[in-house]
């Protein structure tokens, strides 16, 4: 499974990577989520140069170009309601692309521990796409693995790009375990070591989707 991590390179990125992270600017919720639309326009981008191409030719006012195009566009895949900010970005990029969306929450339980609980998934026909899944965290790596299980049962895609602002070490290993090697990739801004016990990332940025969308009840 090939991990990129794009925040290896300078770039621009890390201005966005900075701002969600800091404390201060991320009490501003629009740009919070603007930052992550961002995030995932550069992270769009970067999967454009592995999609398949084909020669066209244009008709401008003074003649015919030749151009390469992508042969399909891919589908938008993205966990609500966190992934929505970089699902805008990713879109925003490949505008001809379908969309699909998957409810999933943690449910907690006593001793601490939690379960991903799947509640929804609406998907176009996934049968030999490419799919593009948007969350901005990789904690655990739980989530992403139901999400991923579930876009399956919707057909086979030919390939999933996973793609996140910040994800953990241990949650990419987890991932790496238990989805098919050749048919997943992950894109991820930045990558932390630390995940504590209540499976929060250090340094993180904090809750995604709060930030983005306010607290929850």
């Amino acid at each position: 499974m090939n991990v990129h991590h794009l925040n290896h390179q300078n770039s621009i990125l890390s201005r966005f990577i900075a701002e969600i992270r800091d404390a201060d600017i991320q009490k501003d919720s629009l740009r919070f989520r603007r930052n992550l639309e961002r995030i995932g326009e550069i992270i769009a981008y970067e999967i454009s140069k592995t999609l398949v191409y084909e020669q066209i030719e244009i008709r401008t006012p003074l003649g015919i170009a030749e151009l390469a195009l992508p042969v399909k566009n891919p589908v938008i895949a993205s966990i609500l309601r966190a992934g929505l900010p970089m699902h805008t970005g990713v879109l925003n990029v490949f505008d001809r692309s379908s969309s699909a969306f998957i409810s999933a929450h943690r449910k907690h339980h006593q001793d601490n521990r939690f379960e991903i609980a799947l509640e929804q998934i609406t998907a176009p026909d996934l049968n030999d796409e490419i799919v593009i899944l948007c969350d901005p965290m990789i904690a655990t790596g739980a989530s992403i693995v139901v999400a991923c299980k579930a876009l399956m049962t919707k057909g086979t895609p030919k390939h999933i790009h996973i793609t996140c602002a910040i994800a953990s070490t241990e949650g990419v290993n987890y991932i790496k375990a238990r989805l098919p090697q050749s048919q997943v990739s992950i894109w991820c801004a930045a990558m932390d070591e630390e995940l504590t016990a209540q499976a929060y990332i250090v340094p993180g940025l904090g809750d995604a989707g709060d930030l983005a969308f306010g607290e929850k009840l």
